[in-house]
């Protein structure tokens, strides 16, 4: 019925649904790395990880064992969780293009039985070489000499360029040609500081799909987004319309500086576009673990998560809210007054009571809650809530219902 009522502007000249499309969690490894978080304990970690996978999302980075001993303990032990708990989301490790990073991740996956697929990254951009002093040649060098050594100790490789988005084509050409010959089966198209928009971002990913078409391989294509201009879940989509298979992702976009693409946000949006298939019911458990475990505030108004997201006390937008309760109707309830519908992650609509309120709002509030809403008990707390700079609290409501 709902489709009957809504015109969908977003289906005309919509592109095709991407044939693949696979899910990469870095909220326990790029997650991690904004200088506002808390590191999780071991336990906070495995709670967090066993969300991801109850989310449906196929891979997840759990770390960078070249890092440090602390990191490896913590690295193994998710492994062996993934393993003993039988879940189905696949671990990966990052590792700078260099064996002494790569050779931790060869161990863990020996110890544990669990194949790893090693994200060896190297930074690719002309202001990154100068900053750095690379040179070309070097960059050639320390891809073949990782991806090799990689490959040869049983690892799959995903082979990541730093500041891909802002990368001269040779250069890229080059690097991702190299990688491939020594046996990367991933290229992944890094948006490290988040410069690119949805034409950029669909851009490069086709220059990167005839690089490989070009070489004869088959290889598949990575997005890895930073929402620096706000534009990373959009610019992910844009990548999987041009032909990336893997888009990554961190809870509530926690990483480095303003953070990564909002995995959340970004599993409704592919959810609502009919892009993929899952249960989010467990979507607000997922960002409340992380919060928590991370010391991160979800705001008010963070889309879908936030206390907000649901919730109105302005009169015109609950009478459309109240009446459409009153039909009965809960899908149409979630639909009237909300792009998303909150039953998809297990909320309903919220009606509180303000100064902005209608009567109808008082109506709905004590009806919900099984309190009579005579005419004199309306008008009490209607006439509280507009003397009252802010929405009334269940005691002030309650304050004027029994006195």
């Amino acid at each position: 019925m709902i489709d009957s009522l809504i015109f969908d502007w977003n289906r005309i000249g919509a592109p095709q649904r991407p044939p693949v499309v696979i899910l990469n969690d870095e909220t326990l490894r790029d997650g991690l790395q904004s200088p506002s978080v808390r590191s999780p304990g071991i336990e906070q970690k495995i709670r967090i990880l066993h969300l991801i996978d109850a989310l449906g999302i196929g891979a997840a980075d759990v770390g960078l064992p070249g890092a440090g001993p602390q990191v490896v303990a913590d690295v193994e032990r998710l492994v062996r969780e993934i393993a003993d708990a039988r879940l189905a989301v696949k671990p990966n490790c990052a590792a700078r293009t260099h064996v002494n990073d790569i050779r931790p991740i060869v161990e863990i996956a020996q110890r544990t039985g669990v194949p790893l697929e090693c994200c060896a990254f190297i930074g690719s951009s002309p202001i990154r070489q100068f900053t750095e002093g690379w040179t070309l040649e070097w960059l050639l060098r320390s891809t073949e000499e990782a991806v090799t050594f990689a490959v040869k100790e049983g690892l799959e490789v995903m082979y990541v360029t730093e500041d891909t988005t802002r990368a001269n084509p040779e250069t890229l050409r080059a690097i991702y040609s190299c990688a491939i010959r020594a046996g990367a089966k991933r290229i992944c198209v890094a948006d490290t500081v988040g410069h690119a928009t949805p034409v950029g971002a669909s851009a490069v990913v086709r220059f990167v799909a005839q690089v490989i078409k070009d070489a004869g391989a088959d290889v598949g294509i990575d997005w890895h987004g930073h929402r620096d201009r706000d534009l990373a879940v959009i610019n992910s989509i844009a990548a999987l319309e041009a032909g990336a298979s893997r888009v990554h992702g961190a809870a509530l976009g926690i990483g480095e500086r303003v953070g990564n693409t909002p995995m959340d946000l970004l599993l409704v949006n592919l959810v609502l576009m009919g892009y993929i298939e899952r249960d989010l019911h467990h979507l607000e458990e997922y960002c409340q673990a992380v919060s928590e475990a991370c010391g991160v505030p979800i705001p008010d108004n963070y889309p879908v998560i936030g206390r907000d997201a649901f919730r109105t006390a302005t009169g015109v937008h609950a009478a459309a809210v109240v009446k459409a309760w009153k039909k009965g109707d809960r899908e149409l309830m979630d639909s009237v007054y909300s792009g998303i519908p909150a039953s998809l992650v297990g909320r309903e609509q919220e009606i509180e009571v303000g100064p902005m309120s209608g009567k109808s709002n008082v109506t709905y509030w004590l009806e919900k809650r099984g309190i009579p809403a005579s005419e004199q008990v309306v008008d009490r707390v209607f006439q509280r809530a507009k003397s009252s700079p802010r929405v009334l609290t269940e005691a002030e409501i309650l304050a004027e219902v029994y006195r």
